[in-house]
């Protein structure tokens, strides 16, 4: 197993930028070929797949998200982030980090096997 960390402000009011965190202990981000995804959940409504970046650093986006959203990663820190630009309370939810062990950048949730327990940011002037 490999540890996810999410860290993040928890209440924050409408602002430009949001800035998420996911550590990863036990594995080395660079040579086990995740695949490492932001995913969200909404207060009472399903989870939404955000984006991913593969082990060779390529990004994908939910089209709905993608020009809000960027997802990088620090192979130095070995952990990787999520910016969410324009954030209003629509963005409430708990936010996980996710990596699927066969470096599969899949745009579903349920492709992701290894969890983070979740941050929760709450979005509130």
């Amino acid at each position: 197993q490999v540890p996810l960390q999410e860290s993040g402000p928890g209440l924050v009011k409408p602002s430009p930028t949001l800035s998420l965190t996911c550590p990863v202990s036990g594995q080395s981000i660079t040579t086990a070929h995740y695949a490492l995804s932001w995913i969200r959940q909404p207060p009472g409504q399903g989870l939404e797949w955000m984006g991913v970046i593969g082990y060779d650093g390529t990004t994908y986006y939910n089209p709905t998200l993608k020009s809000r959203t960027s997802i990088s990663r620090d192979t130095s820190k070995n952990q990787f982030s999520l910016q969410l630009s324009s954030v209003t309370p629509e963005d409430s939810a708990t936010y996980y980090c996710a990596a699927n062990e066969y470096g599969n950048t899949a745009s579903s949730a349920e492709d992701y096997s290894l969890w983070g327990q979740g941050t929760q940011v709450t979005v509130a002037s």
